[in-house]
């Protein structure tokens, strides 16, 4: 509860901020639209924190689309944003969440059923046993490792579902629609288990994995700091975290996969377009590469703790470590990266309007 309230403090603060205490031209298209222009009163302040839906386990959710929520007028500006008239509807449509809720309640059943069994058959201390860490060969540790956190993310597929699904059944969360006429409720969702689990690139995982806090992060984080954004976002992440060791360890090690990564996918992936069995090639690989490297680096998350941590990567050899290093250091980065990071502000679209 005090991190979901903490990223709903900053993102009101700065959404004030960028209402009452900038320039409108010097906001991105994005921060204009969620700006706050009028100081919230008190209870508004208060119900935004502390409402039964989210004061749990969330999600975060922005000021100006909670309001709309409490004031009725929610699902109605959804529904203009999409121009419901040209997808065939004759009168303001009422679409109801009971669908998306029922689904969401089966997954969060689901997930708590693969938790319970999955967890008692590969627990996290399973990384510092001792046939892990000196009996075990090199390879079979990599897949033992991938099953272990394989194991322990139904947890939280089941707690942000739960809180997703909540947020629906009182009426939050709409959407619009998709580009078959579905009305969608993922607003509030906080993850795509599909793209989760069929990631090719660390971005992609990251994206799709917690998707309200990554949100958060790259709002007052991300596109707001003017140098090292990678690096400062995911140490915010991990002091916003807590203060166990592992959590350190692992935005550390994430900061050095990202950054190698996206040297690899820059320098290499432009070869592997000029085919669709070369294409494919390349998504496999890139599937193991990014499930492997996900594991390594999110096990110190769940073991918490500095000797166990130490343990398991001793007994890798450090070998991601190693790599995203070597990587770095050899393979040209690409200086376009950063320019790209920036949101375009309105003078700069209005300029490219103009010309």
């Amino acid at each position: 509860p005090l991190m979901i309230v903490t990223q709903k403090i900053t993102t009101l603060a700065f959404q004030v901020h960028d209402g009452l205490g900038r320039r409108a031209e010097d906001l991105s298209a994005e921060q204009h639209r969620l700006a706050v222009k009028v100081k919230p009163s008190f209870l508004e302040y208060l119900s935004y924190l502390l409402n039964f839906m989210s004061v749990i386990a969330g999600p975060c959710n922005n000021f100006k689309d909670y309001v709309a929520f409490i004031e009725g007028r929610h699902i109605h500006t959804k529904l203009l944003e999409v121009n419901w008239k040209q997808r065939g509807f004759h009168s303001l449509p009422e679409p109801s969440p009971t669908r998306a809720v029922i689904r969401k309640l089966c997954m969060t059943l689901v997930s708590l059923l693969l938790f319970l069994t999955l967890t008692k058959s590969f627990p996290v201390t399973c990384l510092v046993d001792d046939w892990f860490v000196h009996k075990a060969n090199f390879l079979t540790r990599l897949c033992y490792l991938y099953i272990v956190m394989q194991a322990s993310k139904p947890k939280y597929y089941f707690a942000w579902t739960l809180a997703d699904a909540v947020n629906n059944a009182a009426g939050f969360g709409f959407s619009g629609m998709d580009k078959n006429g579905n009305f969608c409720w993922d607003l509030l969702s906080n993850l795509n288990i599909w793209k989760i689990e069929t990631a090719t690139s660390f971005k992609m995982y990251l994206e799709n994995w917690n998707i309200q806090t990554a949100t958060w992060l790259k709002r007052v984080c991300y596109e707001r700091v003017p140098w090292y954004p990678t690096v400062l976002t995911f140490v915010l992440s991990a002091l916003w975290h807590g203060v166990y060791p592992g959590y350190y360890f692992t935005f550390l090690t994430g900061i050095l996969i990202t950054v190698a990564s996206r040297t690899v996918r820059n320098n290499y992936r432009c070869y592997f377009l000029s085919s669709k069995a070369l294409k494919v090639v390349y998504d496999v690989v890139t599937w193991a590469v990014t499930q492997l490297a996900v594991s390594y680096t999110v096990a110190p998350f769940v073991m918490l703790a500095v000797e166990p941590t130490i343990s398991l990567y001793k007994s890798m050899y450090f070998y991601l470590h190693i790599i995203s290093l070597l990587i770095i250091l050899f393979l040209p980065i690409k200086p376009h990266a950063h320019i790209q990071r920036q949101p375009q502000t309105l003078n700069s679209i209005n300029k490219k309007k103009k010309d």
